[in-house]
């Protein structure tokens, strides 16, 4: 188990935990100043175990477990999928998990911090691994469950803890990036480079290339391939796929890891300022007052247009990306392009 020497946090936050029971770990995180690396170490109300910073091994050994929930999440957008690790790949610091319902672009140079963790609840152990960047933000979680192999699970943990658990060493948060003014940029060559796009994987050297910020790209490039909409519109399109039963993408991702959900979405509730997505093995929450901006987007590819609705929070980082369900080589669906055309029509009148 990972020890730490500051008795002070430990004892205000068991002081916050008897006030605010109910509080995630990640918002008391927030309410004491610290981040929530430091609270899992602690090992306050569950026992954290450090485990070696042996990613590829640790993904590579997660088929065992069997049928798990992995969480992704920024600040404005939780993203919960069950499913089983297949079609795992790890190249240096990148990874790929292509199972069906387990789908993961995971960006590992940003992974400083692993634990397993044990919380007692009512009903029982809850058990997870959870993976953290230098700055202690979570960049993704692996939750047991009713269908975990649970020896499995156990034997991985043994395998891969740490034997000299060291002081944590938490590095300040990456600033957001600056955009150089609107003025600045080659918007002709900008223009030019997007309709020659042949994949979607060229949208982010094309940013790169011309110095261009994500939503400024968007603001600027015209509304042949990017329209701004109304923050309510990311709902309204949720909601029609909902009803009409489209088949869709969503994206969710932070530093670490991006997580993706391909299917339907059915069950839609809101509950306290959160829109939610609450289906048997896929669960979203999204924090409506995050989402600052919206946009459709346009992207040439060799397979047609691909559309999708882009949400962004007031610092312009992404929460959230929505797309018709498609594989690559397949043309984008028209029943997605037509729900795309109907939003951006509902949001102009």
């Amino acid at each position: 188990m990972l020890s730490t020497s500051n008795g002070d946090l430990a004892a205000r936050w068991t002081q916050l935990r008897d006030e605010r029971p109910t509080l995630r770990i990640r918002d008391a995180a927030t309410t004491l100043g610290v981040s929530e690396a430091e609270l899992v170490a602690l090992g306050v109300g569950r026992t954290a175990t450090l485990l070696t910073a042996d990613w590829r091994a640790i993904l590579n050994e997660m088929p065992s477990a069997g049928r798990v929930m992995c969480l992704t999440r920024n600040d404005h957008c939780v993203h919960e999928r069950h499913g089983r690790f297949e079609d795992i790949s790890v190249s240096g610091p990148h990874g790929l998990v292509l199972g069906p319902d387990i789908d993961l672009r995971l960006f590992l140079s940003n992974w400083t911090y692993g634990f397993a963790v044990r919380e007692p609840l009512k009903q029982g152990e809850r058990l997870s691994l959870q993976f953290f960047d230098a700055s202690g933000e979570a960049v993704h979680k692996i939750y047991a469950t009713e269908e975990t192999d649970r020896t499995a699970f156990d034997a991985l943990v043994d395998r891969h803890r740490a034997e000299a658990p060291a002081a944590m060493v938490i590095a300040p948060a990456k600033p957001d990036a600056t955009d150089r003014p609107d003025s600045e940029i080659d918007l002709e060559g900008l223009r030019t480079a997007w309709r020659a796009m042949k994949d979607t994987h060229e949208f982010f050297g094309m940013l790169a290339k011309f110095k261009v910020g994500r939503v400024q790209a968007l603001r600027l490039v015209g509304q042949e391939l990017a329209r701004e909409l109304p923050a309510r519109a990311l709902r309204s399109a949720m909601e029609a796929a909902s009803a009409d039963e489209t088949p869709i993408m969503i994206f969710v991702g932070n530093r670490g890891c991006i997580q993706i959900h391909t299917g339907p979405v059915k069950r839609l509730v809101e509950t306290h300022g959160w829109f939610n997505v609450l289906d048997p093995t896929f669960n979203l929450h999204l924090r409506d007052e995050g989402v600052a901006r919206v946009f459709s987007v346009r992207k040439p590819t060799e397979d047609g247009i691909v559309t999708s609705i882009e949400a962004f929070d007031d610092r312009d980082r992404n929460i959230l990306l929505m797309f018709g369900a498609r594989k690559p080589g397949k043309p984008e669906l028209e029943q997605w392009r037509a729900l795309v055309a109907r939003t951006e029509k509902q949001a102009a009148s």
